[in-house]
């Protein structure tokens, strides 16, 4: 009986080896497996970042602190916000033209547009307090990067006779202000589908302090002035 107790024990001290293996995990498993943001040097979420959001930290920055002698890196000028407004004043007899408009200026901006509303009523123009007469859409980040690429390669180019656009319009501190007369220069708009052309503002807010230092970043930035 004593030989048969120590056969089991002897098999019971030989089974544990066996289950800790099982259970152990390899050491260091964990940071084995890569981060999202380490795959292929993305940032987390596995999107790459905006190819004119690269070219700005790579050419734009170096090429402005050349030209101005900034002393300080924080004191380069950048692009804050990208703002885009249609104007539908005819809207207030037909609501199916700012249905057409809100979904087109999606489509172009790839972020869904506000509503603006008349902020007071106008018996001329048969306008009441609350009325829709537009949308507009602010950009930030990686969409206005997208966007701006966008406008400056392809929709621009398309626009018939295209000479450059002027380097006028500028606010006296550093802003830009673009006026398109169809938004059938986007790729992403099909004519088939669209009732009326409708025309549409793009304000580029920049952090820049003069016309000089905005009017050269987006210059390094690609927009086509006219000379």
């Amino acid at each position: 009986m004593a030989k048969q107790g120590d056969n089991k024990g002897g098999q019971a001290k030989q089974a544990q080896p066996a289950a800790k293996k099982t259970d152990k995990k390899p050491k260091g498993a964990a940071e084995q497996a890569p981060e999202p943001a380490e795959r292929g040097g993305r940032p987390k979420g596995g999107r790459a970042q905006a190819r004119l959001r690269e070219h700005y930290q790579k050419t734009v920055v170096a090429a402005l602190t050349k030209e101005f002698a900034y002393k300080n890196p924080m004191a380069v000028p950048k692009i804050n916000k990208v703002s885009i407004n249609i104007g539908l004043g005819e809207a207030t007899g037909n609501s199916k033209l700012m249905d057409g408009a809100v979904n087109e200026l999606g489509a172009i901006a790839g972020q869904k547009p506000v509503v603006t509303k008349a902020k007071k009523s106008i018996a001329a123009f048969k306008l009441r307090e609350g009325m829709s007469i537009g949308c507009m859409v602010t950009l930030r980040g990686d969409r206005m990067y997208e966007f701006l690429d966008r406008l400056m390669n392809v929709a621009l180019p398309r626009v018939r006779d295209f000479r450059g656009v002027s380097p006028k319009s500028f606010d006296g501190r550093g802003n830009f202000t673009l006026g398109l007369k169809d938004q059938l220069i986007f790729p992403e708009i099909d004519y088939n589908k669209v009732e009326k052309t409708k025309g549409m503002n793009i304000s580029i807010t920049t952090t820049a302090k003069t016309d000089a230092e905005g009017l050269a970043l987006l210059r390094h930035m690609g927009m086509p002035f006219r000379q």
